[in-house]
């Protein structure tokens, strides 16, 4: 019984290449180490050329008629298509949403805390989209609802900037937030309260087994210490126990 397929994730675009033997076209389109074409060159020919030159020979367009290949170290080429991966990631961040609503009679503590959750998302280079609801008769001053959203750029300015003028639409203020440039924006806040908490410092521990040594009174301290309190009122303390004589 033949096991299922299962695809293969996170596999890098380096994987898919074609190299030297690997190429399946009889002829290719060569392109030297510094980067001027050689011409059409038969593969086997390719092959052999790359080989004088100690590199190899890596297919780059393989839709191309006929297909290209470059004439290029294969562990070199990797890591700078690894480097452009990377690089590609980090601005995969400004294409991502997050949304936020409010509403005009919002609490200011609830306000604090979606203003953090914004920040939050801004300094990780992503957008914000907030949304200001109104309900029933809420509509009839949609001015305090501006009030509002005017007072959340106000506080977020540091981090991100409006991509257009709050609008009113149907029922709800729209409204979108980019994050400034890393260079010219604000650090996050809740990051140096986490950094500060670490670098607070803390009680040492005993080791474990450590003996802890009490210091015990000597027998002259305790005899000088005056009686306690409650024997003040000994009710036994007037009665006379010297022996009676025998009648």
């Amino acid at each position: 019984m033949s096991r299922p397929f299962t695809p293969q994730r996170n596999q890098s675009a380096a994987s898919f290449i074609r190299v030297n033997g690997k190429i399946r076209a009889r002829e290719v389109r060569v392109i030297g180490p510094d980067s001027h074409q050689i011409g059409v060159l038969p593969l086997n020919d390719a092959i052999n050329l790359a080989r004088q030159q100690g590199v190899d020979l890596v297919e780059i367009s393989p839709n191309a008629v006929p297909p290209v290949c470059r004439l290029v170290d294969f562990g070199k080429f990797r890591y700078e298509l690894a480097k452009k991966e990377k690089e590609s990631k980090k601005h995969q961040h400004a294409s991502t949403v997050k949304e936020i609503q409010l509403s005009p009679r919002i609490d200011p503590h609830d306000l604090g805390i979606k203003l953090q959750h914004a920040i939050n998302f801004l300094c990780e280079d992503m957008k914000v989209k907030v949304a200001l609801k109104f309900k029933g008769r809420e509509m009839a001053h949609t001015e305090i609802g501006f009030e509002v959203i005017h007072k959340f750029i106000a506080d977020v300015a540091p981090y991100g900037h409006p991509d257009f003028t709050p609008k009113l639409i149907g029922k709800a203020i729209n409204l979108m937030i980019s994050p400034l440039p890393r260079n010219k924006r604000a650090k996050n806040p809740r990051s140096e309260e986490d950094q500060r908490r670490d670098e607070a410092p803390t009680e040492k521990a005993k080791p474990a087994g450590e003996t802890v040594h009490v210091k015990k009174p000597k027998i002259e301290e305790v005899a000088a210490q005056p009686p306690a309190e409650s024997f003040n009122n000994n009710p036994f303390a007037k009665l006379d126990a010297s022996p009676r004589p025998e009648s």
